[in-house]
């Protein structure tokens, strides 16, 4: 087989898709972390005294703005313009986000598979982390979803 012969046969096996599904995934799977991590974090505040849980999920919402502020707006931003400057019609469906993200994404999975089940924090005091977190995720999905949309309005011709 030789190498082009090789490089279409890997081509035709890529799941490709257009840019609105890239930000449909891309802003899908971190909307639905963002539940889940939330999920976790209500959880575990129904578990705290009652006299901490405005003190937990104050300090929840200001891990949420700082993680999303200097972290996921920015990841967010950057990939939305990675998506628009594809030239191709079809692109690669994990190219959502570079491929060096992956294994920080794979390093966040694991860090909170442990917190969740091997850290001697209780889970009232993790609470705050997972609600700052899955909500800056959550956030940042809704990011995705505008571009969507703003993509239909630049798209659709406007009647007179």
């Amino acid at each position: 087989m030789s190498q082009e012969s090789k490089h279409s046969f890997i081509m035709r096996l890529r799941p490709a898709v257009g840019k609105r599904c890239l930000f449909l995934v891309a802003g899908m799977i971190r909307f639905g972390v963002g539940v889940r991590l939330n999920n976790f974090a209500v959880e575990w505040f129904a578990l705290a005294e009652v006299s901490l849980l405005p003190w937990l999920f104050t300090a929840g919402l200001l891990i949420g703005l700082a993680f999303y502020g200097i972290i996921l707006a920015r990841f967010a931003e950057k990939n939305i313009q990675r998506i628009d400057a594809y030239s191709e019609d079809r692109i690669c469906l994990f190219a959502f986000q570079r491929w060096r993200t992956y294994l920080l994404v794979a390093f966040m999975i694991g860090l909170g598979i442990y917190l969740r089940r091997y850290s001697p924090i209780p889970k009232p005091y993790l609470a705050p982390l997972y609600f700052g977190i899955g909500s800056a995720l959550f956030v940042s999905g809704l990011k995705y979803f505008l571009r969507i949309g703003s993509m239909h309005r630049i798209d659709t011709p406007h009647k007179n």
